[in-house]
């Protein structure tokens, strides 16, 4: 126990120390030698996040191919599979800290509920935060300003070129009302005396992140965006235009050097609409008695698709969609990337201390929840599920990369339609919190996710048919996966059997390619090439008599090319091939599996088998007892049909 406390002391402690080691002030002078040694903690708002956003790490997935996707660590850890939206966002905020035009734009970000909208602007508010107790992100402001300006705001226009000349400080904005009165008054007209401190972001104290959140539009006023008159003061000073009878306190002035979030920006009244024209095209917010007041801050909202609609047909709007850079944030596509969102989420839960999610639980989930958001496809000979594979990814026979590309660019709204990642979530939680549950395992999944379209106030009738067909699509899927996970847990030595199978099948296929004879291993007979052999493994995957030959020579440039490169060639090497060779096993023992594991009344050597097989489940494949022995069952009711 004592321990505990001293832990937890040492830890304010340095908490404390890390907040002394932060708390910098200063001079005006002071900060201007420090902003000459290093211009770029004067950066503006945009570089900021670029910034930040760029320091976190870029990784290139399948770098060099037309195929190539660029991932942002920074929301790599959070968001799966949107890497595109992101990128676009990227883009924004890369054109922006150029100081080109693009920064006086307002980014809104459109999507369906629980596409990601909302942790994109949260990502980016938190990455802020952290950002500005760095040594890099840096940020110096006024001391007693209301809007946290740059310091150099201080340095007057007519000597703006020199400084540039000689310092290369690129100094943009000016005095707010409060700094101009306290720099006559206070400092009496000496700028290198007037006090500077470093600032944290933090939207809690609002510090650098505003957040603004539209209400009834009858009582929610201008105000909180632009701050208000001080009743308390202004009987004192005596005008309203006096800076000392103003509170700078609205959204749009303590976002000023960060980010401005306005939640569903389209939902709000038009008077606070012409606010956010004049503050992204000018960078100025219009405040009580004043003149403009210079804002660097970055402006983001998200909305969903209907609002954006509507106020794209409202020729009344025309100056502010002109102001707007849009960004589509659809839902993932990917089901290993849905899969990993599920995850996610679920872990964040006490309900999975206790339960065990089967696997291909999540997988089989998110095959259906991908499948709602997909566009039919339009040629004939592929389908839903089809069009699922290949955008995850998989190889599907026929397809190729450019056929991928194809069917994405036909689409009109892929992804902006179709079940979301809550509705999932929501299903899965109700499933994991019924009386006396253990584990749950994909059948459990897609009967709660069927159970729940009746709840689903936004299902209509015809898509809640479409939706009951895409569930048994999913089923499906599973009943494939299910047969294999039973039939490869019953091959005890799998490996070594599949690699007696390759190399017998590779010295055929070579003889036959070079037109030579093959020795029996045990009488050492000279044969004829075993036709019979590899055309049982070739046909597993569908190769035809008058495909065999080019298969053959592609298997042959393949073990050419690994021994050029001193690799040894498996039957992994070759993805068709190790599919054929997996399914040549599968074939030859599903028999055995099928009296194993549908017999009512096992014998002494089938009870054996099972057990053999629920330990191989268990211990290699993440099964528990209880879904290893569903899983059993369940396989044994499929073979039996």
């Amino acid at each position: 126990m004592g321990e505990d406390k001293m832990n937890l002391s040492e830890l304010l402690e340095a908490h404390r120390r890390d907040r002394e080691r932060l708390a910098w002030e200063g001079t005006f002078r002071d900060y201007f030698e420090l902003v000459s040694q290093h211009p770029n903690l004067a950066k503006l708002s945009h570089a900021r996040i670029c910034e930040m956003i760029l320091d976190a790490g870029v990784e290139k997935i399948n770098e060099g191919s037309r195929d190539e996707i660029t991932r942002f660590n920074f929301f790599s850890d959070e968001l799966y599979g949107i890497e595109s939206p992101i990128a676009r966002i990227v883009e924004y905020f890369k054109s922006a800290a150029q100081r080109l035009e693009v920064r006086k734009r307002i980014l809104l970000l459109m999507g369906p509920v629980g596409g990601g909208k909302s942790t994109i602007v949260t990502l980016l508010k938190r990455g802020l935060e952290a950002y500005s107790r760095s040594d890099k992100g840096a940020v110096y402001s006024i001391k007693d300003c209301p809007m946290h300006e740059e310091p150099l705001h201080l340095i007057p226009p007519e000597l703006r070129p020199e400084i540039a000349k000689h310092y290369g400080l690129y100094i943009e904005g000016e005095l707010c009302p409060q700094c101009r009165y306290n720099l006559e008054h206070v400092y009496k007209g000496r700028h290198e005396d007037v006090l500077v401190h470093r600032l944290i972001f933090s939207e809690k104290e609002r510090i650098g992140i505003g957040t603004f959140t539209p209400s009834d539009p009858k009582s929610q006023d201008i105000t909180e965006l632009t701050g208000s008159i001080d009743l308390s003061t202004i009987g004192e000073v005596g005008v309203e235009s006096d800076p000392r009878a103003y509170r700078f306190d609205g959204e749009l002035n303590i976002a000023n050097r960060g980010l401005m979030e306005f939640i569903e920006m389209l939902k709000c009244d038009e008077k606070f609409l012409y606010s956010l024209l004049t503050l992204s095209q000018e960078q100025n917010i219009k405040t009580g008695r004043f003149a403009m007041i210079y804002a660097d801050e970055v402006i983001l909202s998200h909305t969903n698709e209907n609002e954006y609609n509507s106020f794209a047909a409202n020729r009344k709007s025309e100056a502010l969609q002109d102001r707007i850079i849009l960004v589509k944030v659809p839902y993932n596509l990917k089901v290993t990337q849905e899969e990993r969102i599920y995850d996610k989420l679920l872990k964040q839960s006490e309900a999975l201390r206790n339960i065990h999610i089967a696997p291909n639980t999540l997988k089989i989930a998110a095959m259906f929840a991908v499948m709602t958001r997909l566009e039919v496809p339009k040629k004939a000979n592929i389908d839903i599920v089809k069009k699922m594979k290949l955008y995850d990814g998989e190889d599907v026979e026929g397809f190729k990369l450019k056929d991928v590309r194809e069917m994405q660019e036909e689409t009109v709204r892929e992804g902006m339609d179709g079940i979301s990642p809550r509705y999932i979530i929501n299903r899965l939680s109700g499933a994991l919190v019924k009386d006396n549950i253990t584990c749950i395992n994909p059948i459990d999944a897609l009967r709660a996710i069927k159970d729940g379209f009746e709840q689903h106030t936004g299902i209509s009738s015809e898509q809640r048919e479409t939706y009951l067909n895409l569930v048994s699509a999913a089923r499906r899927e599973y009943d494939e996966v299910a047969k294999k996970e039973v039939q490869r847990a019953f091959v005890y030595s799998f490996e070594e059997m599949a690699k007696g199978i390759c190399n017998n099948y590779l010295d055929n296929v070579e003889a036959y390619c070079n037109k030579e004879k093959i020795k029996d291993p045990i009488t050492e007979e000279e044969m004829e090439p075993d036709e019979k052999l590899m055309r049982s493994i070739e046909e597993q995957i569908g190769i035809s008599e008058n495909a065999k030959n080019t298969f053959r020579q592609e298997i042959l440039i393949r073990i050419s090319t690994y021994a050029r490169k001193g690799k040894p060639f498996e039957y992994q090497s070759h993805e068709r091939l190790k599919e054929a060779i997996e399914k040549k096993i599968f074939s030859d023992l599903k028999d055995v599996v099928k009296i194993t594991t549908s017999s009512k009344t096992p014998d002494t050597d089938q009870k054996r088998r099972i057990n053999d097989v629920i330990d191989r489940l268990v211990s290699e494949h993440g099964y528990c007892t209880v879904c290893a022995n569903e899983l059993l069952t369940y396989v044994g009711t499929l073979l039996s049909r």
